[in-house]
């Protein structure tokens, strides 16, 4: 991706003019930066921080009087220069920096026709913005990694796993998320036979969540993130790596026990399949059927001695003690 040529616009109604270095360093990491753009109204003093920036990195400011249309006429300069440098085909991709939604449908538009679409913005940066671009990158992230790296720098030790940088942008229940996510692609490409390598994992990661970043999670790569996770093998086979679950028998046999005591604690009409996940999902976050071979919850269960699967009138599936 290197060889790419990138056109950099930005909002500076919706950014801070501190993370203008973060920016243009992430960005060279896909490509070069042809176009270089910044939108807002110069003769408002609250543009007074990014003005002696501009002449400092080489970006053309783009004057857009407020009038009586606050920010919507930025937005819309932003918008139509977009288009316009779209149609010269002289880029590959744009990169849109923004913690604003009105731009989620310039980026859905831009990938439309083929261009890679970074986006950049703080951790306010709505969902729908985030979702429409090819990646999204979190600027307090950027920021907060290149301070680390200034201590570390001025000789502070680093363990090179976790960092403060990754303290508040993801909790526990997204890190769930994307595991959860890894395992179901690890099961499915064995389904069909196929080993998972740590690049085609990472790519589809960020085909479903353009804002994933495992600097988030305070992690330098996605490799470090998952040897972390404790769940899962990492190993190197010439220059790619694979990836597989670990096999974790005592875990399979805590989840066992538990499925058999929740199935006995219901008598003898025994417990809907759906209410049953719900209770093994509780106890075990991780937990993924296909992870024990299984592409049912249901085979599962009627794989274990004691308990069997039957469906009701209603076609609802049930587990129940045998009555053997």
């Amino acid at each position: 991706m290197t060889d790419k040529r990138f056109a950099l616009l930005i909002d500076s109604d919706n950014v801070s003019a501190k993370y203008i270095s973060v920016i243009l360093d992430e960005l060279s990491k896909y490509g070069t930066t042809t176009y270089k753009r910044i939108y807002g109204d110069w003769t408002d003093t609250k543009a007074s921080r990014w003005k002696g920036k501009l002449l400092e990195h080489s970006i053309v400011p783009i004057q857009q009087f407020a009038n009586t249309t606050g920010k919507n006429a930025t937005d819309s300069a932003m918008i139509i220069d977009a288009m316009d440098i779209l149609y010269s085909q002289q880029v590959d991709g744009f990169c849109l920096v923004s913690s604003d939604s009105d731009f989620t449908r310039l980026a859905s538009r831009l990938r439309e026709s083929g261009m890679t679409v970074i986006g950049m913005g703080e951790e306010k940066t709505p969902l729908s913005f985030r979702s429409s671009c090819t990646i999204f990158t979190n600027l307090e992230v950027l920021l907060e990694e290149e301070e680390k790296g200034e201590e570390i720098q001025e000789g502070a030790e680093t363990t090179g796993k976790k960092t403060d940088a990754g303290k508040s942008d993801q909790g526990p229940d997204r890190s769930r998320q994307i595991i959860s996510t890894i395992i179901g692609m690890i099961s499915d490409n064995e389904d069909k036979g196929k080993e998972s390598s740590l690049g085609e994992i990472g790519n589809r990661l960020l085909n479903k969540y353009p804002d994933f970043d495992v600097r988030n999670f305070g992690y330098s790569s996605l490799s470090r993130f998952l040897e972390d996770c404790g769940i899962f093998d990492l190993k190197r086979v010439e220059n790619t790596i694979i990836l597989s679950v670990k096999s974790d028998d005592k875990t399979k046999g805590e989840i066992i026990k538990y499925i058999k005591a929740e199935v006995s604690k219901h008598g003898k009409k025994g417990i809907g399949m759906n209410q049953l996940s719900n209770e093994i999902h509780s106890k075990f976050k991780n937990f993924r059927v296909k992870q024990y071979g299984y592409s049912q919850l249901s085979k599962f269960v009627q794989s274990m001695d004691g308990v069997e699967v039957y469906e009701t009138d209603q076609r609802q599936k049930m587990a129940r003690k045998c009555s053997k």
